[in-house]
C-alpha cells in the first residue's frame, strides 16, 4: 500500500469564497498590498467573491474607510465583489455616512419578488 500523496492539485471549492483577514489598523501604505491580495484571490475563473474579515480592525476611520473603498474598486475592476464579515457596528455606521455599501456575510441577497405574487389584497379583487 501507498500512503503517499496524491498527485495533481488539490480539491478547491470553488463555491467557498476566499477570505481575506484584516488585522489592526490599515495604514495608507497597507492599501496597495491589500489591494493586490484582492486582485490575487480573484484571479481563479470560479472566484467571484473575497471575504473580508473585519472583526480586529478597531476602532474604524478614514483611512480604514479608504482602504476598504480602494479594495471594493480593485475587486470590481477583476470582476468580483467584496463581503464584510464581523464588522463593527461604528465601522457599518461610517460605511454608512459615506454612503460606501457593502455586502455583509450571513445578509440575504436582495432579490426581485416572485412574479405573480400580491403582497396584499384588496377586497373585491378577483383570483386568479
Amino acid at each position: 500500500m501507498s500512503s503517499g500523496r496524491p498527485s495533481g492539485l488539490p480539491h478547491v471549492d470553488a463555491k467557498t469564497p476566499a477570505v481575506l483577514v484584516l488585522p489592526g489598523p490599515v495604514t495608507k501604505d497597507d492599501v496597495p498590498r491589500l489591494c493586490e491580495a484582492v486582485r490575487t484571490r480573484l484571479q481563479h475563473p470560479a472566484a467571484h467573491v473575497v471575504v473580508l474579515d473585519v472583526k480586529d480592525l478597531g476602532p474604524p476611520g478614514l483611512t480604514t474607510v479608504d482602504a476598504l473603498a480602494r479594495m471594493q474598486l480593485t475587486a470590481r475592476r477583476a470582476g468580483g465583489r467584496l463581503r464584510l464579515r464581523a464588522p463593527d457596528p461604528a465601522l457599518r455606521a461610517l460605511l454608512a455616512l459615506v454612503a460606501l455599501p457593502f455586502e455583509l456575510e450571513g445578509q440575504p441577497e436582495q432579490r426581485e419578488p416572485p412574479l405573480r405574487v400580491e403582497e396584499a389584497v384588496e377586497p373585491g379583487d378577483p383570483p386568479l
